[in-house]
């Protein structure tokens, strides 16, 4: 079925590039004093969203160069749900508290606000690295939780320190209010999750963490199997280098990655795609549309926007 609309996606794509491309080509210009013609007015409004993608905002960057690929309401401040986490990963890991050090959960663990389901429940002992990596792999929110409430200065403390890192890292349009994602305060824009998937992409262990494909946890004499929330990671044709997933009603269903396409680090932000799992259709797609691009047009893709920062 993927493979079938993935060749549909192909055939589109290409028909749209035919049909506005060479039209376009002699009056697109990106420093051009000229008035735009009727075609290149298209195709600017084609490169803004050329795959109707689900996800209400998108941005793909080289993360190379921070040279922009795709934009669609990139600027667009969002709740973003469970991309949350990445933040308190690395506050968590900045803190350097000993990794191996045990936490338990208890009763001030239990999401109060969406209810949402854990099989992690109180009096259950784990070490912070085991929470660490149960928060980025499967987005458990009781583990993430635990992490902010055992920071240093506690749980406002650890809210403190990731509104300074946003800062810090030049997220002007991010705000945090949980550790967990769960709270739709939560926003930002995709503009600042590119930013924050770069910096989450430098740590080792949010690396392995977040593109890990399953562990087995023992937890009271049971055995817990964990699997990763991003399913792109299933097909095993991705070269990904960090990964996380989100969902809450509010924020719909969110993607933020790096990995490798034709040989360049690439940063795929997806906030708020309608429709379960279509966010990960959408990557598919971007994906193959620029598989599609020679080597000239994905250079021309970028000269055509600016810089993210």
């Amino acid at each position: 079925m993927i493979q079938t609309h993935r060749l549909w996606r192909t055939l589109i794509g290409g028909m749209l590039w035919l049909a506005v491309g060479v039209a376009a080509h002699a009056t697109l210009q990106p420093h051009s004093a000229e008035a735009p013609q009727p075609q290149a007015r298209v195709l600017r409004l084609w490169l803004r969203d050329p795959l109707a993608l689900h996800a209400a905002s998108a941005l793909v960057l080289d993360a190379r160069n921070d040279r922009v690929l795709l934009r669609k309401n990139a600027g667009t401040v969002r709740p973003i749900a469970s991309l949350t986490k990445l933040m308190t990963a690395v506050v968590v890991l900045d803190a350097h508290q000993r990794m191996s050090q045990r936490i338990t959960i208890t009763r001030a663990d239990i999401d109060t606000l969406k209810w949402s389901r854990s099989r992690l429940l109180p009096g259950m002992r784990f070490t912070r690295a085991r929470l660490l990596q149960l928060a980025l792999m499967s987005s458990e929110n009781r583990a993430a939780h635990a992490l902010a409430r055992h920071y240093p200065g506690g749980l406002r403390a650890c809210i403190r320190a990731m509104n300074r890192e946003a800062r810090r890292l030049g997220m002007r349009h991010t705000h945090y209010v949980d550790p967990t994602g769960l709270s739709p305060g939560n926003r930002s824009d995709a503009h600042d999750i590119a930013l924050l998937v770069a910096r989450a992409a430098r740590y080792p262990t949010i690396r392995r963490d977040t593109t890990q494909l399953a562990t087995r946890v023992r937890a009271d004499g049971r055995t817990l199997i964990y699997r990763n929330s991003d399913h792109l990671l299933l097909g095993g044709d991705w070269h990904m280098v960090v990964s996380k997933t989100g969902f809450i009603n509010e924020a719909g269903h969110c993607l933020a990655f790096e990995a490798v396409v034709r040989g360049r680090p690439l940063i795929f932000v997806l906030l708020d795609a309608w429709g379960r799992y279509n966010q990960f259709v959408d990557a598919l797609q971007v994906r193959d549309w620029l598989d599609a691009q020679s080597r000239v047009q994905w250079a021309r893709l970028a000269e055509r926007a600016p810089p993210l920062r």
